[in-house]
């Protein structure tokens, strides 16, 4: 019996490399950072562009006890998934009227409630499936986003205790969000703590016993030891990533970028002097040069507003986007050095090599290091490394 070999599977035209190692000793820089408080895991958009489960599942091996996701789907998803133990708590919180309350209700999920609207469909689930609901009240301490302004709290709270009464609902948790945590100092943190306690005050007085309390993200956890309470909720710092300038760098605050971009060249050739290059022509050739050409555009994530700025290590040398970055790739000039085809283009990476970081693309782009790794495209596989 005679069987056909297989090819040898083509390489990927580009991959973004998450290392789990990396992502396990952040987790446990920052469990450092707050030892009295519980970790959650923030998962949400695909673990920032990461991968949601590989990246859960090393936060767990690290010390995480929750998983926190925004939308409802991507927390049945990875309980559908499996391989997480079974006392790893997972928690949503952004949920839009007629969503998949019952499903979250069957998988055990924590589910954030802002408003009285939300309260009714958990407990119309609940009902459904025959077990109580596990939920979160989210105070709106004044970020003005999702979260119950202070005076539908005493309401909100009432509602909540009623249905815990009815057996429908357990209340786990009380929390909250900041929105300035990132300038420390802002005055608004400050309030927005002050009104946390308070509305926390107010639960705990009228009967709510939470299982956690909490209110720091990134920021927060790193530059506010008062607002760790009993959870933190890190979220861009686990990737390795400062969650802005103010609070410091990755490796001032002793963290390692997860993830690294690169792809081999597709094309390398000599032009003239005086060559447009690329749509536009808002880039054309000073003198005789050599040209590469990328085969990343902004179909993959790579961003637009980085076209003329955007930094690329080859050959060992910081290069820059020549013209606009199109939908699938873009070209950079290479001042006469003559790299092969198949040579390797570092867009970003934790900077060991010298290359760029996906802060350095966030200052090309005008924009934060959170979008730059989160909009990283399904068409760029995910290769993860020390599993």
């Amino acid at each position: 019996m005679s069987e056909t070999a297989r090819p040898p599977a083509a390489p990927p035209r580009a991959r973004a490399e998450i290392d789990l190692a990396a992502l396990r000793a952040n987790v446990r820089t920052l469990r450092a950072k707050a030892p009295g408080a519980a970790f959650m895991a923030v998962v949400k958009a695909d673990g920032y562009g990461h991968g949601a489960f590989p990246c859960a599942r090393a936060a767990v091996e690290a010390g995480a006890t929750w998983v926190g996701t925004a939308t409802p789907e991507e927390a049945l998803a990875l309980r559908a998934r499996g391989g997480l133990p079974a006392d790893v708590r997972i928690m949503c919180w952004l949920w839009t009227p007629g969503g998949p309350w019952r499903e979250a209700v069957e998988a055990g999920i924590d589910v954030s409630l802002s408003a009285m609207w939300a309260l009714r469909e958990v407990v119309g689930a609940a009902r459904a499936a025959g077990r109580p609901a596990r939920v979160q009240l989210k105070a709106d301490t004044g970020l003005g986003r999702s979260g119950c302004q202070p005076a539908d709290w005493p309401e909100l709270v009432a509602g909540a205790l009623r249905a815990e009464r009815d057996g429908l609902v357990r209340i786990t948790g009380l929390w909250s969000h900041f929105a300035c945590a990132d300038e420390p100092g802002h005055p608004s943190v400050a309030a927005q703590l002050t009104r946390f306690r308070e509305m926390v005050g107010y639960a705990e007085a009228e009967g709510v016993r939470p299982e956690v309390r909490h209110i720091a993200n990134s920021p927060g956890l790193l530059t506010l030891p008062e607002a760790h309470f009993d959870l933190v909720r890190p979220g861009v710092s686990m990737y390795g990533l400062s969650p802005s300038p103010e609070v410091g760098t990755s490796a001032d605050l002793g963290l390692r970028p997860v993830m690294t971009l690169a792809t081999p060249l597709a094309l390398v050739k000599h032009v003239q002097g005086g060559h447009g290059v690329s749509y536009g022509h808002h880039y054309v050739t000073p003198g005789a040069t050599t040209l590469g050409l990328v085969p990343l555009g902004y179909a993959d994530g790579v961003p637009r507003h980085a076209s003329g700025t955007g930094p690329v290590l080859i050959g060992g040398k910081w290069r820059t986007v020549a013209g606009r970055i199109a939908m699938d790739q873009f070209v950079v000039d290479l001042g006469g050095d003559e790299p092969e085809a198949g040579g390797e283009a570092v867009l970003f990476g934790p900077g060991d090599r010298g290359e760029p970081t996906a802060e350095d693309w966030a200052q090309a782009a005008g924009t934060i290091g959170y979008e730059i790794v989160t909009r990283i495209g399904g068409r760029v596989p995910r290769v993860y490394v020390n599993e």
